[in-house]
């Protein structure tokens, strides 16, 4: 098999029969005689699965891979790397917001260089309103001042890949995801492109709420700087609050009476020291509910049933 496209459903339904005819459309622009098309069916409420079940009478190319329930976009694109059997993979979502056309680009830069294993896209500008675009640039400011390996901005999950980069990808153990983080700490060499990435029609599945566990995610699962930035916060307010009570002390001797330590002033300490707690408490709860999670071994992903 010289090429596996890979992609995950969930309420593509309305994207499906354009996304078909464009994929199978730049896959013919190539030198490929042998190729799969690889959807992941994530839990999609939408007909989307029944419909490519019949599309794949007509187009035996195209091979499904349902699961048994919603797990994630992540974990939905594991699963369906693990069953992809292409010299190359091309990995790329179905709402048509970056068109599949990009495979050619992807491809001809592949080949001109040997030494490439991995072509991603990346946005230059990112689309959407404003709210959304500085959330999204301080998203990745954010991961690459908490990672240890520098990840590109702006990542598309558009991306063009050998077979050994996929399989030392998939040697990685994480029961928690964060692909963007994964895909750049594998290493090879990798180049990026950049792609202006189309709007959407229809509302994203990406809420905002995602959007923030995907954060959470990604910093608990690829990053153990949280912990140290609290080990150094503590030792800060540790050392203030020696001095303060040294300040404090030395004052009450020299004025004596003339100085009252009144009870607000020490409610106010109290409730900003429970406040501190608890934020530190609810960082390292994660990191445990992360670390719970990894040593229980379970699946990332259960396949109800494979169409090939």
């Amino acid at each position: 098999m010289q090429l596996s496209v890979l992609s995950t459903l969930y309420k593509s339904k309305p994207f499906l029969k354009e996304f078909i005819e464009e994929t199978i459309a730049a896959i013919n622009k190539l030198p490929i005689d042998s190729y799969e098309i690889i959807f992941v069916n994530d839990g999609s409420p939408d007909d989307s699965l029944n419909y490519l079940i019949e599309q794949r009478k007509t187009i035996p190319q195209i091979k499904l891979i349902d699961l048994s329930r919603n797990f994630g976009h992540h974990y939905a694109i594991q699963a369906g790397l693990v069953y992809s059997s292409g010299d190359l993979i091309f990995l790329i979502d179905n709402d048509l917001e970056v068109r599949p056309e990009v495979l050619v680009t992807f491809y001809e830069e592949l080949k001109q260089n040997s030494t490439i294993d991995v072509v991603y896209g990346y946005q230059e500008v990112r689309k959407g309103s404003f709210v959304e675009k500085q959330f999204g640039g301080l998203f990745w400011k954010f991961i690459n001042m908490m990672s240890e390996v520098q990840i590109a901005e702006n990542l598309l999950t558009e991306r063009l890949m050998t077979r050994q980069y996929v399989n030392e990808l998939l040697k990685l153990q994480d029961a928690n995801l964060f692909l963007g983080g994964m895909l750049h700490w594998v290493g090879f060499n990798q180049k990026g492109i950049a792609i202006k990435k189309g709007v959407r029609e229809g509302q994203s599945t990406y809420s905002f709420s995602k959007r923030l566990n995907l954060m959470i995610q990604a910093v608990s699962s690829f990053s153990g700087k949280p912990l140290e930035y609290l080990f150094y916060f503590g030792c800060i307010i540790s050392t203030f609050s020696t001095f303060f009570i040294g300040y404090l002390i030395l004052k009450k001797l020299i004025h004596q009476d003339e100085v009252q330590l009144g009870w607000t002033s020490l409610i106010a300490v109290n409730v900003l020291i429970l406040g501190i707690i608890s934020i530190f408490l609810g960082i390292i709860g994660i990191y445990i509910y992360r670390i719970f999670k990894q040593v229980q071994g379970r699946p990332n992903a259960i396949i109800k049933k494979i169409y090939e």
